[in-house]
């Protein structure tokens, strides 16, 4: 057995932690970019923190998806005002941008050399300028992976710059930011970080090590996700969807994905709409289909197995098999209120496209099978 691990250099995790972030700036630089969602205001604590040690800061914000336009931009300003570090605080667009400004400060090039798919891939050379990650959703975990998604309008699809330098010096997970989360994205980001866990503790690059997060994160989320749904304000549950985001966020670095995501990526560079929500939609399907296609093709997979340890953690019934987990997962996404792909103006005329796309996508690379494209097609046919 052999596997590697890898994460950000230092995790902290706990309510009220990002107005610790004064302790560590001093280390990471004199001049740092901030980079904000639409709305600032949840910066204001970490702009207080650094305004207190004596460090300038500047703010960049981004609006919605990030694009390949938008994070050039964010670099040109941190190059234009000098600054050494960076600061991401927001969802995963936020996160991942400033993954991106972080690297291209200290790598020279266009950012076309470094993205996979559209442009060359290669690698970085030199450490990107420090970054510290500090997530206001509870679903990517992009505090804790390499790469960064971007999506490119003229190609009409999202695609990764990757490298295990760009991993986060620091990662500050404050449950306390997501509390304000609205029901629909709360559900949205939710499934995001339940489909990534599901999706790494059946991919064929598992490994023991993802096995115990996943674990942990599938019991955490499964018991969370309706209840802080319909809550925002049970701060047990937003604690534990911000932890099961973390694990997933460590799972998909080191385990891969699968289906669900090598889908979901092409169908939002296609189309405007939520991804954790196109990940719920998908994902009983994927789930029914990968089954379907590993008892046919290869009925000793681990990974049959595997759905059938999901079931039973997500119902907690130690007889589940895999059926009663997707009915499960059908069931709670009805309770999330998903829309069907059809309301995002899919139709089956897109498939061909949505197919070649996302069989050629790093995520479906982690699937437990190899789905052909006709399976594919009844995937989204039934998602429709």
């Amino acid at each position: 057995m052999q596997f590697e691990f890898l994460t950000a250099t230092q995790i902290i995790f706990g309510a009220g932690k990002a107005s610790k972030i004064g302790t560590y700036a001093p280390t990471l630089g004199r001049r740092a970019m901030v980079v904000t969602g639409r709305s600032s205001a949840r910066a204001d604590i970490i702009l207080e923190q650094l305004d207190k040690q004596g460090i300038e800061s500047i703010s960049f914000s981004v609006l919605g998806e990030p694009t390949t336009d938008i994070a050039l931009a964010g670099v040109q300003k941190a190059r234009q005002a000098a600054c050494d570090w960076v600061i991401g605080i927001g969802g995963g667009s936020v996160i991942d941008t400033g993954k991106v400004i972080a690297a291209l400060l200290t790598n020279e090039g266009e950012l076309l050399d470094y993205l996979e798919v559209i442009g060359k891939g290669k690698p970085l050379e030199k450490m990107p300028a420090p970054y510290v990650a500090v997530p206001t959703t509870a679903g990517t975990g992009a505090e804790v992976t390499s790469n960064s998604v971007l999506e490119s309008p003229e190609h009409r699809v999202k695609v990764s710059m990757r490298s295990p330098l760009m991993l986060p010096r620091l990662a500050i997970v404050d449950p306390e930011l997501t509390y304000s989360m609205p029901p629909p994205i709360t559900a949205s980001t939710g499934l995001d970080a339940f489909s990534q866990l599901l999706e790494a503790f059946v991919s064929n690059k598992a490994n023991p090590l993802t096995d115990g997060i996943c674990r942990e994160g599938l019991r955490r989320a499964a018991g969370s996700l309706v209840r802080v749904f319909e809550d925002g304000r049970d701060t047990e549950a937003r604690e534990a969807m911000s932890l099961a985001s973390l694990f997933g966020g460590l799972a998909l670095a080191n385990a891969k994905l699968g289906a669900v995501h090598g889908i979901a990526g092409p169908l939002g560079g296609m189309f405007k709409a939520a991804h954790g929500a196109i990940c719920g939609r998908l994902l009983p399907y994927v789930m029914e289909m990968n089954i379907s296609a590993l008892q046919m093709r290869e009925p000793e997979s681990p990974s049959l197995v595997r759905y059938r340890e999901v079931a039973r953690i997500l119902t907690g019934k130690t007889e589940a098999e895999p059926s009663d987990g997707i009915d499960w997962i059908q069931n709670i996404c009805s309770r999330l209120k998903l829309p069907p792909l059809a309301d995002y103006k899919i139709t089956e005329a897109d498939f061909p496209l949505l197919v070649e796309k996302g069989q050629a996508a790093s995520s479906m690379k982690g699937n437990p099978i190899q789905l052909t494209e006709e399976e594919l097609v009844k995937i989204l046919q039934q998602a429709l």
